[in-house]
């Protein structure tokens, strides 16, 4: 009968450890394996999340166990009882897990599968010694109790199983990195252009690979792969011999990251987007962002060229430390090299036109992307595209054919009502655009968001500002978290926002629902502004 009860609670701990694992590994993936200490500081920012009623039950009921264990009938009892409230456990983080709205999922990887193999060992060791000592019951109840203590400290065992693979994944991390360089060797005539920049990265890389595939066969970085791993996973697994330019988005936390993209893969070419205060807390100030930035165009080699924006006074202002040669796009900054004039935004799309300096001709283009800061993506990509010898006509066909990018400013119609999906990674300069397209729109507008994170001290500052512009803009405003978002709501009262017109959830999609009865009156359209990253959760 006891050895039979062991296999339940066995059972019971191993299903446990499984779906609490499967989130804790997640969030290790998000948090790029605790690159600059993220893991372990999300760890710590949810560190409510260990006073776990579960647990702490399995725990006590042990203790219990171990104080009246020959009584056998109450043991066997406290044993499944044990058993139920780990399967409970583990059920609840499986709805967990399927109810959150990740946008990313956990990918399982080989470093993942070496993750788990190793935590996996962990957890067997107790079980292991308990199967060649099923008669001595003191030690077992020590052993199912360091198990308990090992799935309540989980997320230290899956970094400290991480730290213990270090050395192999070290050893992975070189076998790729050199044939990722060896592969780049021998693309002799390969153009490698590098995109940085703290918002708009993604959308320039993806804008500039449909106007210069209207010529070249050109490959962008997938998804958001813009880490040494990203990297060197696109080039190990999707470029290929017919590959005539790389486009290489480049992220980073910290000053030194952006160098090191640059040293490994040696863009010829760069574009920087524009300079703000995204990843603020981890970068410590403007001037560490900016400096950060212009990594890629110092990496510069002095036959390629860069590409900057003459409305950013970050980077009119640098100090630049090499000679390459730099194309100055702008719109409100006339001595640019390549601008945009007559810009005309609706629902439909953008018309603009385009002025080359040195040349008094104004060549007219239309795109279906939204938005003056699309503008400025597609002027970089002209200007590119120009330097690559492509003719305006294929240019201006290019630009008309270009794809919204998934998530930013994506309008589509959702059920009854027009969804304007920005809910990619929010920050000051992207909700200022966005509001100002919302208020081109039509119809009943309504904003859907959760704010803004990752700004540092000056974050709630820049919530209540955001507030403001959509008191501006919006009939209605849809608040995701009541916590997080007071600095929003102050913004709203302090512009005269109609108060019964401010809607709290907690879950933004109670929004769905709430804007699908307002469509059936008006036509509405809803600007969803931020989903807030995976590793978000609000306390």
């Amino acid at each position: 009968m006891m050895i039979l009860i062991y296999i339940i609670l066995i059972l019971a701990f191993f299903y446990a450890n499984y779906h609490r694992g499967a989130r804790t590994l997640h969030m290790l993936q998000q948090n790029l394996y605790n690159e600059n200490n993220r893991y372990l500081k999300w760890v710590f920012k949810n560190i409510t999340d260990f006073f776990s009623v579960d647990i702490i039950v399995i725990g006590i009921t042990l203790v219990g166990i171990f104080v009246i264990y020959d009584l056998e009938l109450i043991t066997i009892l406290c044993m499944l009882l044990s058993s139920l409230i780990l399967v409970l456990a583990g059920y609840s983080a499986h709805k967990e897990i399927i109810n959150d709205q990740n946008k990313k999922k956990l990918v399982i990887t080989a470093r993942i599968k070496r993750l788990i193999t190793t935590t996996s060992i962990f957890y067997l060791i107790p079980i292991v010694i308990l199967a060649l000592n099923t008669s001595n019951l003191h030690l077992a109840w020590i052993l199912f109790f360091i198990e308990s203590i090992l799935l309540y400290l989980n997320r230290f065992v899956i970094f400290i199983a991480m730290l213990i693979n270090m050395p192999i994944e070290k050893l992975v991390f070189l076998k790729f990195k050199r044939q990722a360089k060896s592969k780049l060797r021998k693309m002799n005539n390969l153009k490698i252009i590098g995109i940085t920049g703290s918002y708009g990265k993604t959308s320039s890389k993806n804008i500039l690979a449909d106007i210069l595939n209207v010529k070249y066969s050109a490959y962008p970085t997938p998804r958001n792969l813009n880490t040494y791993n990203g990297l060197m996973m696109t080039i190990n697994n999707y470029m290929d011999k017919f590959t005539d330019i790389f486009i290489a988005e480049m992220g980073a936390y910290v000053r030194g990251e952006i160098a090191g993209l640059c040293k490994f893969i040696k863009p010829k070419y760069g574009i920087l987007t524009r300079i703000g205060t995204a990843h603020l807390e981890s970068f410590g100030s403007q001037e560490n962002i900016q400096k950060a930035k212009f990594e890629l165009i110092e990496s510069l080699p002095s036959d390629g060229f860069g590409v900057l924006n003459g409305d950013d006074e970050l980077q009119l202002n640098y100090d630049l430390k090499n000679d390459v040669r730099i194309i100055w796009i702008g719109i409100d900054n006339k001595d640019v090299d390549v601008r945009a004039t007559n810009i005309k935004c609706s629902n439909k799309g953008t018309e603009f036109d385009v002025i080359f300096k040195g040349n008094k001709t104004k060549y007219h283009f239309e795109t279906k992307l939204l938005g003056r800061h699309n503008v400025y993506n597609i002027l970089a990509g002209i200007a590119c595209g120009r330097e690559f010898d492509i003719e305006i006509e294929e240019l201006q066909h290019a630009v008309k054919g270009v794809k919204p990018v998934e998530h930013r400013l994506e309008l589509k119609k959702l059920g009854d009502f027009y969804q304007i999906d920005d809910a990619y990674n929010s920050n000051p300069v992207g909700a200022a655009n966005a509001c100002e397209i919302l208020g081109m729109m039509p119809g009943l507008k309504v904003v859907v968001t959760p704010g803004m994170i990752e700004l540092g001290e000056k974050e709630d500052e820049y919530n209540k500002t955001f507030g403001e512009q959509i008191a501006d803009v919006a009939d209605i405003a849809i608040l995701i978290g009541e916590k997080k978002t007071k600095p929003i709501k102050e913004g709203l009262l302090r512009k005269g926002f109609d108060k019964d017109k401010i809607i709290v959830f907690n879950d933004v999609r109670e929004a769905y629902p709430y804007i699908g009865k307002l469509a059936k009156k008006d036509e509405v359209y809803a600007l969803f502004e931020n989903d807030l990253p995976d590793t978000f959760n609000e306390k």
